[in-house]
């Protein structure tokens, strides 16, 4: 008998050890490597191939796309000095060749530039990944940009994506910038662990936190969220309960018949035209 219940205590040691990382890999992240044939100038986008380096060595991978000019006889330069810069943190999977068809629509419809790139483990990133990391990351693409002599440095968006909302909410807490847009957020991966595992209690071995609504009340720049009506992954209850949080001024644009990943189809122009409409109020 004394034999059969050290067997359990020990089988239950090593799901208490080896639960976290399995729901972490299964649950949070996904990443995948790079196709390198697939590049903004496959949609005819002019690009900067970008790599630079994390305070803790690492060397990631990113692209810059500056903004579409508003005629031929435009000064490309002086359209990259005087436009918002959208600073991209897409979601938990892919890399950044999977949000090409994005930005090109935003390309040809907001007269932004975008900086996106990939986390650790990410595409041509190097590194694993994790939450701590992520917010590494975060910081070093701000740098990059900061360092950047050829943009507004007072005109920098964060632009957070599912996962991405998570990072950019970290991120505004911590460094400035002029505005902050997420789209499909959660509240954090406890909440999102109890609705896709409501029999299992995920908080008791989950390290992961992603906990943007105990954040997003002390942010205080204006903030945009969007959201499907028809999300099947993140219920659009906690994107609103992080609109409540949140602090004035705000907007909240429902995506009427969106899912998680086709916001940008299915919303169409008003989804391009709600965003225009955020940034030049800025």
């Amino acid at each position: 008998m004394l034999k059969r219940y050290v067997i359990y205590l020990v089988i239950i040691i090593l799901l208490i050890m080896i639960f976290p990382k399995f729901i972490e890999k299964r649950l949070i992240f996904h990443p995948d490597k790079s196709n390198d044939s697939i590049t903004p100038d496959v949609y005819g986008l002019e690009y900067d191939d970008v790599t630079f380096q994390t305070e803790d060595g690492l060397n990631l991978n990113g692209w810059f796309v500056p903004g579409k000019k508003s005629s031929p006889d435009d000064d490309l330069p002086a359209c990259r000095a005087g436009r918002h810069t959208l600073l991209w943190f897409h979601g938990n999977a892919g890399n950044i060749n999977h949000r090409l068809d994005n930005i090109k629509m935003l390309y040809d419809r907001v007269p932004v530039n975008v900086f996106i790139f990939d986390y650790r483990q990410y595409g041509k990133s190097e590194g694993r990944v994790s939450e701590q990391g992520t917010y590494i990351d975060a910081r070093a693409a701000l740098s990059y940009l900061r360092s950047r002599k050829d943009i507004n440095h007072e005109k920098i968006i964060f632009f957070g994506r599912s996962l991405g909302s998570a990072v950019a909410v970290e991120l505004a807490l911590k460094e400035k910038c002029c505005a902050m847009i997420l789209e499909t957020p959660f509240t954090s991966i406890k909440e999102m662990g109890k609705k896709l595992y409501p029999f299992l209690p995920i908080s008791l071995f989950i390290r992961t936190k992603y906990d943007s609504l105990s954040k997003i009340g002390d942010i205080k720049v204006p903030i945009l969220i969007m959201h499907g009506d028809k999300d099947e992954l993140v219920p659009i209850e906690q994107a609103r309960k992080l609109y409540e949080t949140a602090d004035e001024p705000k907007e909240f644009y429902t995506i009427p018949g969106a899912t998680h990943n086709d916001t940008h189809i299915v919303g169409g122009e008003e989804y391009f035209d709600v965003i225009k409409r955020f940034v030049n109020k800025l």
